[in-house]
């Protein structure tokens, strides 16, 4: 098949529109529209419904879009190890975590990265979803589990826990709870135990719900979880991690936490020579030692 009809091809489903794709390809809707039909003709498929509103996929359209989409992000992964050729750390590199970790852990932390490249471009996708790395959704991850695929390359950062934490204000307030028992005076700050998160955490939750706490408060990512015990509204669930970022944080009931979560950087095989994968990956290192570090200095102090 002619690569340029499946190139316009693609831009038109991956538009819904004539027009659209014509304006990402600068060529007029004529144009972009004799191509699609002269593809249809090679094939002798009908590869779009057209209506009013836009364009629709046909079956044979659904299944040249597959293929067309798989072929992009190939391309892509090619581009990407030919730039990596270069010297220099720059371009796009999209990094995948969770919300949580994304927006506690790593967000504040990326002035670091950017300071010592300054042409990075990082595109942060922070969803609970697995994005699938050899398929080019992403090219880094951060995951809260062991990648199970073969064709990536692993390394473990840490370890993690979801701990009780309240702040110094509230239990000023409200007194500090020796024991789990004790949650009947208080109100529990934590995620539904249905919503996306790692599973240790909803195993937590699950267990604490069985004591008798009166007042609840659920939040679909942990980034509200904190955000209430900060404005001194109860006692959360939230990741050890936060301890050193927040001094404010306290940890209560120090027996009560989940199983451990291992932490995961994972990214293709392919892109084992990315210097571009190299800066992000030396980078986490880095800082995942000087947050170990400094929970042992205060282990001990």
């Amino acid at each position: 098949m002619d690569w340029d009809k499946l190139r316009i091809f693609h831009a038109v489903a991956d538009a819904g529109s004539l027009t659209h794709a014509g304006d990402q390809l600068h060529l007029s809707q004529s144009a972009v529209s004799r191509q699609v039909r002269g593809l249809e003709e090679s094939l002798n498929a009908t590869l779009f419904h057209r209506h009013a509103r836009g364009l629709i996929l046909t079956e044979q359209g659904e299944l040249l879009f597959d293929a067309t989409r798989a072929m992009m992000k190939r391309l892509d992964a090619a581009t990407a190890r030919i730039r990596d050729s270069e010297e220099e750390v720059f371009g796009e590199l999209r990094v995948t975590t969770t919300i949580g970790f994304g927006t506690l852990w790593l967000a504040p932390r990326l002035p670091q990265l950017y300071a010592q490249h300054p042409d990075l471009k990082i595109d942060l996708m922070l969803e609970e979803k697995v994005l699938d790395l050899p398929m080019r959704e992403a090219d880094v991850a951060i995951r809260m589990k062991e990648p199970s695929q073969a064709d990536l390359i692993r390394k473990r950062l840490m370890s993690v826990h979801m701990c009780l934490f309240a702040s110094r204000q509230y239990l000023e307030t409200h007194g500090m709870p020796e024991n789990a028992d004790e949650l009947h005076a208080h109100r529990l700050i934590c995620q539904n135990p249905r919503s996306a998160q790692v599973g240790a955490g909803a195993t937590l939750v699950n267990e604490l719900m069985t004591y008798d706490v009166p007042s609840l408060l659920t939040v679909n990512n942990y980034f509200g979880v904190l955000q209430g015990v900060l404005h001194n509204l109860g006692i959360g669930v939230l990741p050890d991690y936060l301890a050193r970022d927040f001094p404010d944080l306290v940890r209560v009931i120090p027996d009560v936490q989940s199983s451990e979560v291992p932490v995961f950087l994972a990214y293709p095989e392919e892109l084992r020579q990315s210097k571009r994968i190299a800066a992000f990956r030396d980078f986490v290192q880095k800082e995942i030692f000087a947050y170990r570090k400094k929970m042992k200095e205060q282990a001990v102090s």
